[in-house]
């Protein structure tokens, strides 16, 4: 029986870095998988992929019919416009996988094909593509087998006509028209695509909005650029059936009743545990199935750790590959600094969105005193020159500290320029530090100084007077600071 200091199951981006981190560290370390390639959804059917299809579709209008832009005209809508899409996508695909290969093999991960189940805490049973089974033990283990769509029996999945955020990947004639069942992050990523492809979309969701774990302002002008896309929206709405007729599919809901000739199911995934044996060993888990771990990543068996989507939001690859990291960290028993505090969020619609920190919601509920300040796209020169008029980067700041509470991004570019903020916030820095620093001209991130600027100059008004206020109240009533303005 081999024997391993760590074995990782699941080969995609919390597993990889998870793997690596532990080889870096001298372990002999196991990497299992029971897909014939490697990546898991984040290579395979999920991340790059979707991200892939989104830069056709972004280069396709670039983006916007607006600015310097105008001057080109939109990719042809020929009939073999998305099969050739995708067959350049699974180059990417092939290209990353082969990174990511060398990068596990120079660190001397042995990879391990098959499917994994636990025989004992620390004994992996794994069943080999072609019959065999082998048993490994290891000193910790370390779960990341990842999540799939959810596919509820009452939805008849053909993966033709109704399709699920992986197999809708595989399409190879556009529709002409879709209809998407959510108003999630995958639900939108998946609209504004096709919109952009020239499919007339339409989203059904039982929630009052899209993406409401955002700030309201930012949802607000990502809906604003879907409504200019064609995209219509039936929020509030409960589904009943959805069914084939002929050659189209039937959404019936309480309020209506929608065809389309294709349609995205898209609320929510599924973890991948099934098989696994996890129930046997004890391990404690949510009711939906994501499994439950501490700050560590350690599971309630303390040499069994779960990273990325299989412990559940925010399952993206960015945060699982972190998660990878210090569990890895952790079970090696190594003293290197772990997590940063602040971790950048990204949703790749078109236009993008990110953020780091909390939300205006999130202050409002904590009573947190803090001031709004908005860079909007339009009022710089590369946002002129691009032709995004409803980009907005908004500044959230703390009143007595003038520290960055959070970054809120929607427009070209978001999800890198967060990376900006984030920096400042991992490093303690306040708003002082962006409204002193110069930025390129032209640039988006030139954003970043008129927001400050705008948090600054209500810092250094009307926060310090309502202070003075403060002190000659008796009341204990908390004293309203929160204010958005505009930036001169």
């Amino acid at each position: 029986m081999r024997h391993f200091d760590i074995l990782v199951i699941g080969s995609g981006p919390a597993g990889q870095r998870a793997a690596i981190q532990a080889a870096k560290y001298g372990k002999r370390v196991g990497l299992i998988d029971r897909k014939a390639r490697i990546g898991g959804a984040g290579l395979q059917t999920g991340t790059i992929p979707s991200k892939s299809l989104r830069e056709i579709a972004y280069s396709s209008t670039m983006g916007t019919s607006h600015g310097m832009r105008d001057i080109y005209k939109s990719m042809p809508r020929q009939h073999n416009f998305l099969s050739e899409s995708v067959d350049k996508k699974d180059v990417i695909i092939d290209k990353q996988e082969s990174v990511i290969l060398n990068q596990l093999l120079r660190n001397g991960v042995s990879l391990i094909p098959g499917s994994a189940r636990f025989e004992d805490a620390h004994t992996l049973l794994v069943s080999r593509p072609h019959g065999a089974e082998q048993r490994l033990q290891a000193d910790h283990i370390i779960l990341a087998t990842g999540s799939r769509p959810r596919r509820p029996d009452n939805v008849p999945f053909d993966d033709e006509r109704i399709l699920d955020s992986s197999s809708i990947l595989h399409m190879r004639r556009l529709p002409q028209t879709l209809t998407v069942v959510g108003g999630g992050v995958i639900a939108c990523e998946f609209a504004t695509i096709y919109a952009s492809l020239g499919v007339k979309v339409t989203i059904i969701d039982s929630h009052p909005q899209i993406l409401a774990f955002l700030c309201a302002d930012i949802s607000a002008n990502l809906k604003s650029a879907m409504l200019n896309m064609g995209i219509n929206f039936h929020m509030q709405q409960r589904i009943d059936t959805i069914r084939c007729d002929g050659n189209k599919v039937i959404v019936e809901s309480d309020k209506t009743s929608l065809e389309s000739d294709c349609l995205l199911y898209a609320l929510g995934r599924t973890p991948n545990r099934d098989g696994l044996g996890l129930e046997s060993l004890g391990i404690e888990a949510h009711p939906q199935g994501w499994v439950l771990v501490n700050g560590q990543y350690q599971t309630n068996l303390p040499h069994i750790y779960a990273v990325g989507d299989l412990i559940g939001p925010p399952a993206l690859a960015a945060t699982g590959m972190e998660q990878g990291r210090i569990a890895a960290i952790h079970a090696c028993d190594a003293t290197s600094k772990v997590a940063a505090k602040h971790l950048p969020m990204a949703i790749y619609t078109i236009p993008e969105v990110a953020w780091v920190g909390q939300t205006t919601a999130q202050l409002d509920k904590q009573g947190i005193q803090y001031v709004s300040g908005k860079g909007r796209y339009r009022e710089t020169a590369r946002g002129q020159i691009i032709g995004d008029n409803n980009g907005m980067l908004k500044l959230l700041v703390d009143c007595q500290s003038r520290k960055l509470l959070g970054v809120h991004i929607v427009g070209e570019l978001a999800s890198e320029l967060a990376h900006i903020g984030q920096m400042v916030m991992n490093f303690d820095g306040s708003v002082d530090d962006l409204a002193e620093h110069v930025f390129n001209y032209p640039t988006l991130a030139e954003c970043y100084k008129t927001a400050a600027l705008a948090c600054s100059n209500q810092l250094n008004t009307t926060y310090p007077r309502q202070c003075e206020l403060k002190k000659s109240e008796t009341s204990d009533t908390p004293t309203e600071a929160k204010k958005e303005v505009e930036p001169a």
